[in-house]
């Protein structure tokens, strides 16, 4: 048919010609309200998919526990609920939310590996006590709430926050060059 004629569709409004009619059924339909664009450009882009592959560390968070106690991570790209990993540190319910250090085995996105939990030495993780320890090469200082506790085998030094110092051992000497003076409100041997 050409322009001329009448279009051999019967529910074809009359005086319409072939590609006339596609052009007011087009008309006819409403495009994109301006609301319509406007939410679509609010809605939250999509992630982008994992990587085939990941090489290299990638810094992560504990999004919880399994209930057998291994942890779920998450990373960037990755779901919120974040995936099963295994840990070659200790990890606990204190952790969630923690940053920490990730591989892949066999570059596998889907198969995390926790290798350490990232710290910064101006802010102690949540959870953790305050404890601090200072170096300037001339001297070692270590400081905490309640106690500071050194152990090896069958013996430790232990200094709580009343001020007392317990020294435990199987044989404890005290040797000196020069004066060994004990001082003490009361002195008690044996």
């Amino acid at each position: 048919m050409s322009n001329g004629e009448r279009a051999g569709d019967p529910e074809a409004p009359e005086g319409t010609y072939e590609g006339e009619a596609e052009e007011t059924i087009a008309d006819d339909e409403p495009g994109e309200s301006l609301v319509e664009l406007l939410l679509a450009q609010r809605e939250p882009a999509s992630p982008p998919p994992l990587a085939a592959r990941v090489d290299g560390v990638v810094v992560g968070r504990i999004a919880g526990f399994e209930p057998d106690g291994s942890p779920r991570v998450t990373f960037s790209g990755a779901p919120a609920a974040g995936f099963p990993a295994r840990s070659t540190t200790p990890l606990s319910p204190d952790d969630e939310g923690r940053e920490v250090a990730l591989l892949f085995e066999s570059g596998d996105p889907h198969r995390p590996i926790v290798m350490g939990k990232m710290v910064s030495p101006l802010a102690p993780a949540s959870g953790d006590a305050a404890t601090e320890a200072a170096a300037d090469g001339k001297r070692v200082e270590i400081s905490a709430e309640q106690e500071i506790v050194l152990r090896c085998g069958d013996s430790s030094i232990t200094l709580t926050r009343a001020g007392k110092i317990l020294i435990r051992g199987a044989y404890v000497l005290s040797r000196s060059s020069g004066v060994n003076r004990i001082q003490g409100g009361s002195v008690e041997i044996n």
